[in-house]
């Protein structure tokens, strides 16, 4: 199967990854390992001095709640949980996880993607995104 899988996944929707979970163990097979990795939107073009302090709070908070709730999600697997690596980024979701892919030599990105909708056409923005640029295998699952 495959060694080391990137799966991204919103934390804060938890059921796009949740339907991606199974598709993700089936590609480790028995020795594989998966990044689940969480991207926090950037926030430099926030950064005021007046609230500089404020927002390094609340940066702090999100990435805690961030790690927590991956945390929780490890639970959801059926494989061991020492195969399952947590990564909370900031930037864009497409350069977080292709630069985190080609960091770990990554072998595929499983993806979880929304139902359909005219404004995303088939994929969700993400997911659309992502496989444009990544430079390995994709499996978008909906």
């Amino acid at each position: 199967m495959y060694n080391t899988i990137i799966m991204p996944v919103d934390v804060f929707e938890m059921a796009l990854g949740d339907k991606a979970i199974s598709h993700a163990e089936f590609l480790a097979g028995g020795a594989g390992i998966i990044h689940l990795l969480h991207v926090v939107p950037g926030s430099a073009s926030l950064t005021m001095t007046r609230f500089a302090a404020d927002l390094r709070r609340f940066e702090e908070h999100l990435y805690n709640e961030s790690l927590a709730r991956l945390q929780t999600m490890v639970g959801h697997f059926s494989i061991d949980p020492s195969r399952i690596k947590l990564h909370v980024r900031e930037g864009s979701v497409r350069d977080e996880v292709n630069d985190l892919a080609a960091e770990l030599k990554a072998d595929v990105i499983v993806i979880g993607s929304r139902n359909p909708s005219i404004s995303t056409h088939l994929l969700g923005s993400n997911a659309s995104s992502v496989i444009r640029h990544a430079h390995i295998p994709v499996m978008v699952v909906r």
